[in-house]
């Protein structure tokens, strides 16, 4: 601590000790930033009450089966940044939960103590704009939606997962999540594959998961092995308003 810094503090101490109804007031410059370092810092938008007032549902709360990792809470994504702060629940429509939990029931049948995990589901249109904005006029730009239209994300119903198997490890899929590129895409699997870029027990693992989640009545997209919605767009968003 600086001279200067030594000194205002004993100023503030005698004068709160001698003077009565003494209160210090807001200074700025470096003496603010040693009372508050934090003072300047951002506050996380309450993001559970944001999805809660929305009207969406925690999907553990109704299917505590589904494993839940949500990468926007972390740095493991494309952005580097976690942008959920202390978000650890996924949230979607209830409709949308309902069909997740069929296609956990679906995954049960087939492979016994198998699990879904959730890497994001129902995401506020601020966040999309900030992922827009990253990727904007670059070849990534197709992997993220324009805000100005919406993700079906950001109305809470896609969802973005994959499966774990008996012992908690993730099934390989060929890429990681939040891959931007063509060997993550489902409509080439089969030219990676005679490429021998795709491998016969990855292709298996992604047709499963397109399998229980197809039977459950999502619907795959061209691009990203790993995301699927609960309906198509025009329908969407005629039942559900955005998520702000």
């Amino acid at each position: 601590m600086t001279r200067a810094k030594r000194f205002f503090f004993t100023f503030v101490l005698a004068a709160a000790i001698l003077v009565p109804g003494f209160r210090p007031v807001a200074i700025a410059g470096p003496a603010a930033a040693a009372v508050s370092p934090s003072a300047h810092a951002q506050a996380s938008p309450d993001w559970e009450r944001i999805m809660t007032e929305a009207g969406l549902v925690d999907i553990q709360a109704l299917c505590p089966d589904i494993r839940v990792d949500l990468k926007y809470s972390t740095t493991d994504n494309f952005v580097h940044q976690d942008v959920y702060g202390d978000l650890d629940k996924c949230f979607l429509q209830k409709e949308a939960v309902a069909k997740l939990a069929a296609a956990q029931k679906r995954l049960s049948e087939l492979e016994p103590g198998w699990r879904l995990l959730v890497y994001d589901g129902a995401r506020p249109r601020r966040v999309q704009t900030r992922f827009f904005a990253i990727v904007k006029g670059t070849p990534q730009q197709q992997y993220v939606a324009d805000p100005a239209q919406g993700s079906i994300h950001n109305f809470g119903a896609a969802v973005d997962l994959t499966i774990v198997d008996l012992n908690g490890e993730e099934l390989d899929m060929g890429t990681a999540f939040d891959f931007f590129g063509e060997l993550a895409q489902p409509t080439l699997e089969q030219q990676f594959l005679l490429q021998g870029k795709l491998t016969e027990a990855q292709l298996r693992n992604r047709r499963l998961l397109r399998r229980i989640m197809t039977e459950a009545g999502f619907l795959p997209i061209s691009n990203e092995w790993w995301h699927f919605d609960a309906f198509p767009r025009e329908e969407v968003k005629k039942r559900y308003k955005i998520i702000e």
